[in-house]
């Protein structure tokens, strides 16, 4: 899944896009190298920072992006919001699948999802309350809390994907970095919900805290790393910014995992 922003105020500005004609050079190079999926966003939901806009801009920018992007790319166009306006806005441009980082806690957002018939991305989301001392048992709640309102939604299963939103909990008894670690490593146990994983760790935070690579630019090699023993674990969908190298990783760790079973 090659994740694309038009959003100025993303953490990862090599992911910035804000010409129409770049944005579909690169959306269209992912999906040679081997993209799925391309997902677009045009408000930054990194948790840290400031990044509030208008309903309107969301909506302005994201549709100018997916009327852009589902004239030339050849795979599925997915949208990163929050909001039902700009979602509606998106999916009748085009867009086929919603990310929504809220997990449907919105139910006029549900109402777009279930009347467009679209596929979903699901994340836990941190819901207010102080963090539990076990992560992999807090995202597997906060997930079967997503994948319940799907279903109350009206929504099928097989639209579903879950994500358990490594790096958007930022507070809580156990370090931010921490709980990123232990939920990766813990993802065979969130399988038991009966959904496919979508995992994003492209260039993340605990990629920094763990290397001490403070840049952004400078954190390739663990996203690969963690790539892999994400999908080593059960990952079924990688939200990637660099979607050539990711492929490598997957093909690799696909391999390993599939001779090591048939051992």
């Amino acid at each position: 899944m090659g994740a694309l922003n038009v959003s100025p105020e993303s953490f990862h500005g090599g992911s910035v896009y804000l010409d129409a004609g770049e944005l579909v050079d690169v959306a269209v190079g992912m999906v040679e190298a081997g993209a799925a999926l391309i997902d677009v966003g045009a408000r930054s939901t990194a948790p840290y920072l400031e990044t509030a806009i208008s309903d309107e801009e969301e909506r302005r920018r994201l549709v100018r992006a997916v009327e852009a992007l589902v004239a030339k790319v050849s795979v599925p166009v997915s949208v990163d919001t929050t909001r039902p306006g700009p979602a509606r806005a998106a999916l009748e441009s085009g867009a086929r699948v919603l990310n929504d980082v809220h997990g449907l806690r919105d139910p006029a957002l549900a109402r777009v999802a279930v009347e467009h018939e679209v596929g979903v991305i699901l994340m836990a989301f941190p819901d207010g309350r102080p963090g539990r001392d076990d992560p992999v048992s807090e995202a597997r709640g906060l997930l079967a809390g997503c994948l319940a309102r799907a279903r109350a939604a009206g929504l099928d299963d097989e639209r579903v994907v879950l994500d358990p939103g490594i790096g958007f909990f930022r507070e809580g008894r156990i370090p931010w970095d921490v709980r990123d670690v232990a939920v990766l490593a813990g993802l065979r146990e969130l399988s038991a919900l009966g959904r496919p994983l979508g995992v994003g760790v492209s260039r993340k935070s605990f990629i920094g805290a763990v290397t001490g690579r403070a840049g952004v630019a400078e954190r390739l090699a663990g996203s690969l790393a963690a790539t892999a023993l994400a999908v080593a674990n059960g990952a079924a969908l990688i939200r990637t910014h660099d979607v050539a190298e990711t492929v490598d990783a997957v093909r690799v760790a696909e391999r390993i995992v599939g001779a090591t079973r048939d051992g």
